[in-house]
């Protein structure tokens, strides 16, 4: 592209050239040649005026004073009737410009000059107008070159940024070139890598968050078909199936919620549910992993309350809160529900050490982790919350205390608060 503008800009300045300067030559040879032959002209005529004025006093032809008056380098011959000719100045042998004067007595005077002269003057005029020819390439040569290196420099980083799209790298630029054509261009490719960058963003959470989240209900579903393997039990096989099932239709419900959030996040699928029964399943499922442990886990607080939002968000929230409690925490678990306002609140807490002073609310950000795990699930956690219209809050520290608020329907059934050790 550099080539063809300055070819470009080149050409054009040699065909102004070719036409005004030529042009101006010509004009110019004429002019020169026009003025020598006035001025010889202007000569003769004075000349013959001396002559004649001494033919009228009758005096006669001094050569010294017309030899005085003619310009250095040209010859006159002066022709007076009834007298020799008489020659001033030295004889031109080449080719000559030539002017002739008449007086009123019959006088003759003839001035030569030598073509030579004008030939100087006019190629004087030529290198004058060859040096402002070359002069007007070489400023146009520079224009050219720093016009073709605004344009095509821009379009090289524009490429570039195009290159760097298609390999993976979002980085918007933010570069601007003073063209409005390419800033727009620009500004194209800049948006396209932020889009591309979001993008990239939440598939690499989605499968973060993914590989996370489905990791709880995968062991869970294990477990059970262990379960089946090695007993004989038909009543046995059939109660582990049937929870089995349950597990697999969570399974589905978490990994068709996880897609649903990547896409938007705003989108809910909120229904109202019992909110125990979400508990219970959550105890149940995660009663062998505690009695492995040697701890227990505890559901207590009022019962019958209904809420509003994704059973199987909820439960991969309450799973995960539980988890953590198993993972980070000690000493008994506790599942409490109890309501406050028109909201339904599900807490959970351990007796172990808890949060970080730290840490704080930054526990919900992603990677952040008091212990060495990977700090995303509680941030999903939040997520599915709040898809649903809901809120994760760390209402204490020390002890830990998580608060799971969701909008509530009207209770079944008012029941004093009891506890039940699982």
């Amino acid at each position: 592209m550099r080539r063809r503008l300055i070819n470009s800009t080149l050409a054009v300045v040699l065909v102004v050239i070719a036409v005004f300067g030529v042009s101006l030559v010509i004009v110019e040879t004429r002019t020169i040649t026009s003025s020598a032959q006035d001025r010889i002209e202007s000569e003769a005529l004075r000349l013959v005026g001396i002559v004649e004025a001494n033919v009228l006093e009758k005096k006669p032809i001094d050569p010294q004073a017309l030899a005085d008056q003619l310009d250095i380098g040209h010859h006159a011959r002066i022709t007076v009737p009834g007298q020799s000719a008489v020659e001033v100045g030295d004889r031109i042998d080449d080719d000559v410009i030539r002017g002739t004067a008449r007086g009123e007595q019959g006088e003759i005077v003839t001035v030569e000059e030598s073509r030579s002269t004008v030939t100087k003057e006019v190629g004087r005029t030529l290198a004058v107008v060859g040096a402002v020819a070359l002069l007007a390439v070489v400023a146009a040569v520079l224009l050219a070159v720093r016009q073709a290196n605004r344009l095509a420099s821009p379009l090289t980083d524009l490429a570039e940024t195009a290159e760097r799209l298609g390999s993976g790298d979002p980085r918007p630029r933010h570069k601007r070139y003073g063209v409005p054509e390419l800033d727009r261009v620009a500004d194209v490719l800049d948006s396209s890598a932020e889009r591309i960058g979001r993008m990239l963003t939440a598939e690499r959470r989605l499968a973060a968050d993914a590989s996370h989240q489905l990791r709880t209900p995968l062991t869970a579903l294990s477990m059970r078909l262990e379960e089946i393997t090695v007993t004989d039990d038909l009543e046995t096989v059939r109660e582990e199936a049937s929870i089995a099932l349950t597990q697999v239709e969570r399974l589905t419900d978490v990994v068709q919620r996880l897609l649903t959030n990547s896409r938007d996040p705003r989108t809910g699928s909120a229904v109202p549910f019992d909110l125990d029964e979400v508990v219970k399943q959550q105890v149940e499922e995660w009663r062998p992993a505690y009695r492995s442990a040697g701890r227990a886990i505890v559901r207590s607080g009022k019962q019958g309350v209904r809420a509003v939002g994704t059973p199987g968000a909820v439960s991969q929230v309450v799973a995960t809160l539980v988890e953590n409690a198993l993972m980070h925490g000690g000493g008994t678990v506790a599942l409490r529900t109890r309501v406050v306002g028109n909201q339904a609140v599900l807490e959970v807490t351990d007796e172990g050490p808890g949060v970080p002073p730290d840490l704080g609310s930054r526990i919900f950000e992603r990677a952040i982790s008091g212990r060495n795990s990977t700090g995303i699930g509680l941030a999903v956690a939040r997520d599915l919350a709040e898809a649903d219209g809901g809120r994760l809050e760390l209402l204490q520290a020390q002890p830990p205390v998580f608060a799971l608020f969701l909008s509530r329907t009207a209770p079944r059934r008012t029941e004093p608060e009891q506890a039940t050790v699982r």
